[in-house]
């Protein structure tokens, strides 16, 4: 039987396996086998298959964002017009962007915060940021007010959540001073932060549709925009900045803290006498070493507690 140079006869493919025997296969079997000759219909079946394949993969992927409460999110960029505590004025290029867990019919937390600006009569352009944070679920800072004092940028923040409050020690009043120095933020006590600044010069609460309207005329929020969008918050600490504590029960934010997988109430700990008590405390309730807040309730003064007593 004669074999063409490719090994294929008329009706016949030969093979050799790993011994060198020759193996023979009938032609209309081995190209089924090898995928050289599609049966009829092979094709139109494959396409229903995939679309079907497809169709489902879309179903479940709704689903669970349906199920899990969550989201695509979105981002928004605006500018606003700040008013400086010496009556200049600069533009402030603000973002956020929105995204993660949350109620049905709700929106978004937000999920990071950016303010960038440049300092009258300089061209050095200065970003700040607030970034999500995995412990909290969101980003933990939002911005309440912008200034520059003696060319240095101050800033004024407000926590996110009561998670928040309590990662960042518990503040009272409520707020997170900020100082740009050496290229960078750093946080700073309200002792350091310049008594010149005295107001909120930026929108404290963000709702887009509201900010697109009020820059629509002018391609930026005005002064007299962000002061009639802030009136409307009735809350003290957001009218003008506090400087003196806050009763705790005006604030809202229970005493909890982190204990590595979730937030968990540690009030008793404000009750203990001494340092060392507290750690027992802390052993007691099974909070682990490394989270443990002692050190921090009487080592230094936060929210208005000092020395394991709550003002």
């Amino acid at each position: 039987m004669a074999v063409t140079p490719g090994g294929i006869n008329d009706n016949k493919f030969i093979e050799f396996n790993e011994f060198g025997h020759s193996i023979v296969f009938d032609e209309k079997i081995n190209e089924e086998v090898h995928g050289m000759k599609e049966r009829p219909g092979d094709e139109r079946e494959r396409v229903v298959k995939r679309k079907r394949f497809l169709f489902s993969v879309v179903i479940l992927f709704l689903l669970s964002l349906f199920l899990s409460g969550c989201a695509l999110g979105h981002s928004a960029w605006w500018k606003e017009e700040v008013l400086l505590h010496d009556g200049q004025t600069m533009i402030v290029d603000r973002s956020i962007s929105r995204g993660g867990r949350h109620e049905l019919g709700q929106e978004s937390p937000i999920s990071e915060e950016t303010a960038r600006f440049t300092p009258p009569g300089t061209r050095k352009s200065i970003l700040w940021k607030s970034e999500f944070d995995p412990n909290i679920g969101v980003a933990g800072l939002g911005l309440l007010a912008v200034d520059i004092v003696n060319g240095t940028p101050y800033i004024a923040a407000k926590t996110r959540l009561c998670p928040a409050y309590n990662l960042w020690g518990r503040p009272n009043p409520p707020y997170i001073f900020l100082k740009y120095t050496e290229g960078k933020w750093r946080q700073i006590s309200l002792e350091e932060f310049p008594s010149e600044i005295k107001n909120f010069n930026v929108v404290i609460s963000i709702e887009e549709e509201r900010i697109k309207a009020a820059a629509l005329s002018t391609g930026f929020v005005t002064i007299y925009s962000i002061r009639e969008l802030n009136n409307e918050l009735k809350q003290d600490e957001y009218r003008y900045i506090i400087r003196e504590p806050m009763p705790q029960r005006n604030i809202g934010c229970p005493f909890e803290i982190y204990d590595g997988t979730y937030w968990r109430g540690a009030g008793s700990l404000l009750r203990q006498p001494t340092f060392e008590v507290c750690i027992n405390e802390c052993k007691n309730i099974d909070i682990k070493e490394e989270y443990c807040p002692c050190e921090k309730l009487f080592k230094s003064k936060i929210g208005g507690i000092e020395n394991g007593k709550s003002e």
